[in-house]
């Protein structure tokens, strides 16, 4: 082989390489595309699920908000909801058989609301163990219906929508006595009327 054949060889070897490599690139960003497109989607689908269903967003909101009016340490309670939430998601996951699930949330926005109207401040085991409850049901709702190959994507999105709501809740518990303190109690007694039309056709 010549100098030139031999030279002439290399060229062509680097005008393949280089008119090749796009293509390569093209095919595995396709997949990682692909995969974080599947990914955002899950992580979207996960935001939105509580706040789609106006007896979740309302539980998150008046729990927020009564744990800021009655409470000594605010996030206590919607910190603890929210981990509960999580462990309830992942029973959901598994197709956990727990009954009456609709009534149960249901009766946590009615309980909720009844809670912020007359200003009732329980114990801290008690709220303790009455958030713990609540998020459990709500938990085991999402996850039954976020259950799927994205699952866990779709958990953290739903755990960054229901502290977002919460913290609405807190703030606004904060808030509103000091500048329209009869607000809190009609809020909570439509809260409770809700709930109570929720719980209407399970009665």
């Amino acid at each position: 082989m010549t100098p030139w054949q031999a030279a002439s060889g290399r060229r062509i070897a680097a005008v393949l390489a280089f008119t090749t490599a796009p293509a390569l690139c093209l095919a595995h960003t396709g997949v990682d595309a692909h995969v974080h497109q599947e990914s955002m989607e899950a992580l979207r689908t996960g935001f939105m699920h509580p706040l789609a269903g106006a007896d979740h967003w309302a539980a998150m909101l008046a729990l927020g908000l009564w744990s800021a009016m009655t409470a000594k340490r605010a996030l206590v309670t919607p910190v603890l909801f929210a981990a509960m939430m999580v462990v309830g998601a992942m029973l959901g996951f598994m197709n956990a058989p727990i009954a009456v699930v609709e009534s149960l949330i249901a009766c946590s926005v009615l309980v909720l609301g009844l809670l912020i109207a007359m200003r009732w401040q329980l114990p801290s085991w008690a709220a303790a163990m009455l958030a713990a409850g609540f998020a459990l049901v709500h938990g085991v709702a999402h996850g039954v219906e976020l259950a799927g190959p994205e699952q866990y994507v779709s958990l953290a999105g739903m755990l960054a929508a229901t502290l977002l709501i919460m913290s609405v809740g807190v703030l606004l518990g904060r808030w509103l006595p000091r500048h329209a303190p009869w607000l809190p109690r009609l809020g909570g007694a439509a809260l409770a009327l809700f709930g109570a039309v929720l719980l209407g056709p399970f009665a």
